[in-house]
């Protein structure tokens, strides 16, 4: 099975936080070992969602601003293939408006689109509103 897929913020901070589906997301990083191994695609607008997340997590629910670095630090080592926002903010500002979805969340869809890919999402809100269109947005308590 090919496991290559665009990742967005809200899966990729399941590795670092113990959240629902983290589980999941766990096992589908697991397959960056596979022979071949899965490339995951993420524009470099998702660095900055997750190190908001964790500062979020900082400020508000005492998670350790050391063990926060450290996630940050970790993340940026993982073999993810990332994309300038710059190549996708025009095609991101078309879908957010035809969908009703932010550009933060667009520029993920303009992404999948643009590589012919899933989108793998834990955002169930973004998943429902582009249900029906011919964007390939799938959640990731589905994702295989």
């Amino acid at each position: 099975m090919n496991f290559d897929c665009v990742l967005d913020a809200s899966v990729g901070i399941k590795l670092f936080l113990l959240e629902p589906l983290s589980d999941r997301v766990e096992d589908l990083f697991n397959h960056l070992t596979d022979t071949p191994p899965a490339r995951f695609y993420v524009p470099d607008l998702f660095f900055v969602e997750c190190a908001n997340i964790l500062w979020k997590y900082v400020q508000h629910f005492g998670y350790s601003p050391d063990a926060a670095r450290q996630d940050v630090s970790d993340l940026i080592r993982l073999p993810l293939r990332v994309i300038s926002t710059m190549d996708l903010v025009l095609d991101a500002l078309e879908l957010g408006t035809a969908y009703g979805i932010t550009a933060y969340d667009a520029v993920y869809v303009a992404l999948s689109r643009r590589l012919s890919l899933p989108l793998v999402t834990a955002d169930e809100t973004l998943v429902h509103r582009v249900k029906g269109s011919d964007l390939d947005v799938r959640s990731l308590s589905a994702w295989p």
